[in-house]
C-alpha cells in the first residue's frame, strides 16, 4: 500500500488487527519486509504497521538532506495521517536513532507506550589513534585526487578509488541519501538516553561490528527504565540470526499468547 504525505510517496503494510498497534522503525537501508517476520510473531496480539521511511525501500527520497530530527518530524506526521494515537515502537539499527530522539520530544500528538531497540545506533564511536590516522590519510588523499588536474590524469584509477571508500550501506546510498547518512553519523545521542521516560527492551546481538554490544551496554546504563537480552551467536541483525529466541523474548515482552 502508499499514502501520500506532504507530497511523499510512502510505502507501508499493516499486518493483524488489534487494538495495540506495534509500529516498526527499520534500519538504514533496508526494505520493510526485512521486518516481515517480526509482524509475524505478534499479529496475534498486535496490529503491525511497517513502512519505509523516504529513501528507503518503495518510498520518495527526501528533496533535501535530512538529519536525524527530519526524519523524526516525518514519522509524527506519518502517525497522524494513520490516526494511530497509541503505539509500541521497534526500531531497529537507524529505526533506534529515530526514537531516542522522538522519545525527548515534548508534547507528542501520540502516546509511546513503551520502546523495543533492537541493535539500535544512536553512540557515536569513539576513534582509536589507528582510526583517527586512517581519516586523517583519507582526507589528505581525497584533496589530491579531487584536483582536477590530477583526476585528469588518472580518472579511471581515481574514480575505482571513490567507489571503495566507506561503509556498504555509503556506497550503495544516492548522493542525496549519503548527506543524510553522514548527518546521522556524525550525531551523538548519547546524552538523550536518560530523557527516555519509557520502559525499554534492549535485544543485541552479542557479534554486532555495526552497533557493538558495548552500545547496548551503555544504552542499559542510561536509559532510566530497561532491560538488556543479549542474542548469541548474532550479529547486527540479530532478529533474522536468532529468529526462535528473538521471538520467545518478544511475544513473553509484549505479552502475546
Amino acid at each position: 500500500m502508499t499514502i501520500e504525505i506532504n507530497g511523499y510517496k510512502i510505502n507501508y503494510k499493516i499486518t493483524g488487527e488489534s487494538e495495540r498497534t506495534l509500529v516498526i522503525l527499520q534500519g538504514w537501508g533496508t526494505k520493510l519486509e526485512v521486518y516481515d517476520s517480526i509482524a509475524n510473531y505478534v499479529k496475534d496480539g498486535y496490529r503491525v504497521v511497517q513502512f519505509d521511511m523516504p529513501g528507503f525501500g518503495g518510498s520518495d527520497e527526501p528533496r533535501e538532506s535530512w538529519d536525524v530530527d527530519g526524519y523524526v518530524d516525518f514519522f509524527i506526521d506519518f502517525m497522524k495521517a494513520l490516526g494511530i494515537m497509541h503505539a509500541t515502537l521497534l526500531g531497529h539499527s537507524y529505526g533506534g536513532r529515530v526514537i531516542i530522539k522522538l522519545a525527548n520530544r515534548e508534547n507528542l500528538p501520540f502516546t509511546i507506550n513503551n520502546i523495543i531497540l533492537v541493535d539500535a545506533a544512536g553512540i557515536k564511536a569513539k576513534l582509536t589513534g589507528k582510526q583517527k590516522r586512517k581519516v586523517r590519510r583519507y582526507k589528505i588523499l581525497k584533496k589530491i585526487v579531487s584536483w582536477k588536474p590530477i583526476h585528469a590524469m588518472f580518472p579511471e584509477l581515481i574514480d575505482d578509488w571513490k567507489s571503495r571508500q566507506g561503509s556498504a550501506d555509503y556506497r550503495n546510498a544516492s548522493p542525496r541519501m549519503k548527506e543524510c547518512m553522514v548527518k546521522a553519523i556524525n550525531e551523538d545521542l548519547t546524552e538523550l538516553l536518560p530523557g527516555i521516560r519509557q520502559e525499554v527492551l534492549l535485544i543485541w546481538g552479542d557479534a554486532d561490528t555495526a552497533t557493538p554490544l558495548s552500545d547496548g551496554k551503555l544504552m542499559e546504563k542510561l536509559i532510566p527504565n530497561n532491560g538488556l537480552v543479549v542474542l548469541s551467536p548474532a550479529g547486527h541483525f540479530s532478529f533474522l540470526e536468532q529468529p526462535t529466541v528473538f521471538r520467545n523474548v518478544i511475544r513473553s515482552y509484549l505479552g502475546v499468547k
